[in-house]
């Protein structure tokens, strides 16, 4: 079990109103995390799509599934089980709805997108353990053109309302 630091954060954490489940693995939680993140922020950010409208979108949901199925073999060539099934992390995105990510909220206000933290980490991990990953690279490569291009030609993105 967690050890009583932990279970005392994470209790205080939940009293606050935030969600805080205190567990033993956390490399697995976080690895879920990245898991959906590495896609979803990017493919917002270039499309201006909503996570809703992501996983809606028959292309858009085959490309999450495409790099989902890239990054779970990296996973698992690194040891890390993820709790979570592929149907049941974009079901979860579904649910949320029409809500921007952080990368797309970068994006729009002009800030450099966490490009390296999320997918370029993930890219990185699969070259370390042979995993080919051609459809994060491309998304990966897209990412930082659109970055590229913002700073170097001076385009500035505009955000898109976001139904409710």
């Amino acid at each position: 079990p967690p050890s009583a630091r932990v279970q005392a954060l994470a209790a205080a954490m939940q009293k606050a109103g935030l969600k805080a489940p205190a567990t033993e693995n956390i490399r697995s939680e976080v690895w879920l995390k990245l898991w959906g993140s590495a896609v979803f922020n990017p493919l917002s950010a270039l499309t201006h799509a909503t996570l809703g409208t992501i996983v809606a979108h028959s292309d858009g949901n085959a490309l999450c599934r495409a790099v989902m199925t890239e990054g779970q073999a990296v996973a698992t060539r690194l040891g890390i089980t993820l709790r979570v099934p592929m149907e049941r992390r974009l079901a979860g995105a579904a649910r949320v709805g029409h809500h921007k990510t952080s990368t797309l909220q970068d994006i729009e206000a002009g800030r450099e997108p966490e490009t390296e933290a999320l997918l370029g980490a993930l890219l990185e991990l699969g070259q370390l353990v042979g995993v080919p990953m051609p459809h994060a690279q491309a998304l990966y490569a897209c990412i930082r053109l659109l970055w590229h291009v913002m700073q170097t030609e001076k385009v500035a993105i505009q955000p898109v309302p976001v139904k409710t």
